[in-house]
């Protein structure tokens, strides 16, 4: 594709796996981790890459940074093979492992990237500005000379972003960047990410459990489970692939029946003055909400998200209508041999 930045055609990614199974045997399973998987992503884009634990997301993300060596198939990152030449590629991407961190434990945080400015090579003048710019936004300024192991979660992560950006990568990986932000953190994180792409035109891959994250940041999502994907379109067309649902909880001043609401939404539970309504996630829920105050005393509401695993679920359980997104294919084999 003109332009893509991001190329894969039938990767596979194979793990040898042995376990015990008995009095001096044992079972060696060759695990399909990735199994043909095929994608391109244009520069620029900023696409959302979810699954279920085990998926294959993270084996996907170290193949695209050379970390990994796919079992078959081709990859092509800025047009480099990131297995053959991983040091190249390393100057043009960016990478932030949400439960891993890049930065020295026992240094100041600014020491850090001191030493990314030494092993890119940065120009002093272009790292300085990306540093300040960094700062700023993501608000570091007061944590600078703070140890990183006396970091809270959120602001490690938003210094590995930092970190990671030093050197004007083309593509920034981001493997579960908001794991175990607050809701203050999240946004920040958002937000950054929003302006980066917008100003400087960055690529994003974004592997997530959030899908407010895939919502508010990505036009483009990709669902892989057991190797396989399984969706690649806009964050809408996946909820209507997988029939998912949000839930309005709503507090009422007394107790009432079920509330009367219009189809598709309905009343899934009520215990007391509180009451579960579920309705499509593709839907707004701005008119149900204010059906429901024109008709009952409401005292406080909250909206659930749905939750990707159940989605997933509903895919494979075949209640999708079959939309134009939907990638088709079966699990992932797993084939056993016994020793």
């Amino acid at each position: 594709m003109d332009g893509a930045l991001i190329e894969l055609d039938g990767v596979e990614k194979v793990f040898d796996v042995r376990r015990r199974t008995g009095f001096l045997r044992r079972e060696r399973r060759r695990v399909r981790a990735v199994d043909g998987i095929s994608f391109t992503v244009a520069r620029g884009e900023m696409v959302g890459y979810i699954g279920p634990n085990g998926a294959g997301k993270s084996t996907t993300i170290k193949m695209l940074t050379g970390i990994l060596t796919p079992s078959g198939g081709r990859l092509r990152v800025a047009g480099i093979d990131p297995s053959r030449d991983r040091i190249r590629l390393a100057h043009r991407i960016g990478v932030v492992f949400g439960q891993r961190t890049t930065l020295w434990w026992d240094l100041p945080l600014i020491d850090s990237y001191r030493l990314a400015h030494r092993m890119y090579r940065i120009p002093d003048a272009r790292y300085r500005e990306n540093l300040d710019r960094c700062v700023e936004l993501l608000e570091l300024g007061a944590l600078l000379d703070v140890p990183v192991r006396q970091l809270s979660l959120g602001q490690r992560m938003r210094g590995d972003i930092a970190a990671a950006l030093l050197h004007d990568p083309e593509v920034l990986y981001l493997d579960e960047p908001t794991i175990g932000l607050d809701v203050v953190s999240r946004t920040r994180v958002r937000g950054f990410l929003r302006e980066l792409n917008a100003e400087r035109g960055t690529t994003v891959l974004l592997t997530t459990h959030d899908l407010q994250d895939i919502e508010q940041l990505c036009s483009r999502v990709m669902v892989i489970d057991h190797g396989r994907l399984m969706y690649d379109g806009p964050p809408a067309g996946l909820h209507e692939a997988g029939e998912s649902e949000r839930v309005l909880v709503v507090d009422l001043e007394r107790e009432f029946p079920p509330v009367e609401v219009a189809a598709p939404a309905r009343v899934v539970r009520v215990a007391g003055p509180r009451q579960w309504l579920a309705f499509p996630a593709s839907q707004s829920a701005a008119p149900l909400v204010a059906r429901i105050a024109a008709a009952y005393p409401l005292v406080d509401l909250s909206v659930r998200e749905p939750d990707i695993e159940a989605v997933i679920a509903r895919m494979y359980a075949g209640q999708s209508p079959g939309g134009a997104g939907v990638v088709p294919g079966a699990r992932g084999s797993q084939a056993a041999v016994g020793e």
